[in-house]
């Protein structure tokens, strides 16, 4: 329970289904980390949360506990994210909380706990396989769909995992919260990242580490310098605005390079590219690929599933090529292959 609307009216669906239900928060970063919270800030996981999330499990006359993962985060996500951003990529540290914080650090404190299930608010459902294996598939309100940040999942763990949420919509479920009069109804949905959520990524790492990043040059395409950047960290593919660069065309982020300090900007016809490479990779449906398979590809959380073409090309490496180029296809980010609502798989981009 993450003290929002989703997680609450979750636990309350199970509840009426009779399930015997414990409510729990993660928390994922000490009282005393250096971040730099924004006026009436009300992301996931602050203390604020918690206290809703208490009142909420208090209404449902439920058991409620607080896990101090405090640790895993900032090794597993936190440091991770730091990584990616010096290496000139741009992470999503969504996924990788999900990944190793609620369904792998999370469902074994479930597993010493004897629990059977564990159980989130997110928009996404569960199903089984002709072939007896656990099928991820979109959620109803595909507005809300969330099965970009969970393509990561196991079969052992979606077969350990409940999302009541699945065939609902949002409007439906503040509605099921406001009939219950529970404090989160009319509560926003958190769309910061916890640890950064003043947006100053590059801020967060200099305060987290105490590095401060060196300046290097913004170059042309041909390697003509054009300016001067604030560190690599403050940019990624498709950036328009901040680079304090000016002439008679817009000018884009199209490549960034950590060993030469560089980051490359141009015209945004630069920026289109039919085909990836993908590594850290996991499929839901079945182990492997043997052969090419029509799917549809996201290469961001908020990208259309857009049609392509797929091909397993080493044990850890996928390669997707697109029918029509896409726009800003980014190194760090994940791709997440579809076969219509069924998610097929995915992996982090590794290389165009």
């Amino acid at each position: 329970m993450s003290g929002g609307v989703d997680s609450s009216v979750a636990a309350y669906i199970l509840k009426n289904r009779n399930y015997d239900c414990i409510g729990a928060m993660m928390k994922l970063y000490a009282d005393d980390t250096n971040i730099a919270l924004p006026p009436n800030h009300k992301g996931c996981c602050s203390l604020e949360d918690a206290e809703d999330a208490r009142a909420v499990a208090t209404a449902l006359g439920i058991p409620f506990y607080v896990f101090n993962f405090t640790d895993s985060f900032d090794e597993q996500v936190m440091a991770r994210f730091i990584k990616a951003y010096r290496q000139g990529r741009t992470p999503n540290p969504c996924i990788d909380c999900n990944r190793f914080m609620k369904f792998e650090k999370f469902l074994h404190r479930a597993t010493e706990l004897d629990v059977t299930y564990i159980a989130t608010g997110h928009y996404a459902h569960i199903a089984l396989g002709q072939n007896g294996r656990y099928l991820l598939k979109r959620s109803a309100d595909t507005s809300k769909d969330q099965t970009y940040v969970l393509y990561a999942m196991t079969q052992a763990q979606l077969a350990r995992t409940l999302f009541p949420l699945g065939e609902l919509t949002k409007e439906a479920v503040r509605e099921i919260a406001a009939n219950l009069n529970f404090t989160t109804a009319d509560k926003r949905d958190s769309q910061d990242i916890c640890f950064a959520p003043d947006g100053d990524y590059a801020g967060f790492i200099q305060r987290h580490t105490g590095h401060v990043e060196p300046k290097g040059d913004f170059v042309s395409p041909s390697g003509q310098v054009l300016g001067r950047h604030n560190g690599i960290s403050r940019y990624t593919i498709g950036q328009r605005k901040g680079l304090g660069l000016y002439g008679p065309t817009p000018q884009y982020v199209s490549a960034i390079d950590p060993k030469s300090n560089t980051v490359t900007v141009g015209p945004a016809e630069n920026l289109f590219t039919s085909r990836l490479t993908a590594c850290d990779i996991n499929f839901i449906p079945f182990d492997s690929l043997s052969g090419p398979l029509n799917i549809t590809a996201k290469i961001r959380y908020s990208h259309p599933p857009t049609p392509a073409k797929l091909w397993q090309t080493g044990p850890d490496e996928i390669h997707v090529e697109f029918d029509t180029p896409q726009r800003a296809i980014t190194p760090g980010q994940a791709v997440v292959l579809y076969d219509d609502d069924v998610v097929v798989g995915g992996g982090t981009i590794a290389a165009l």
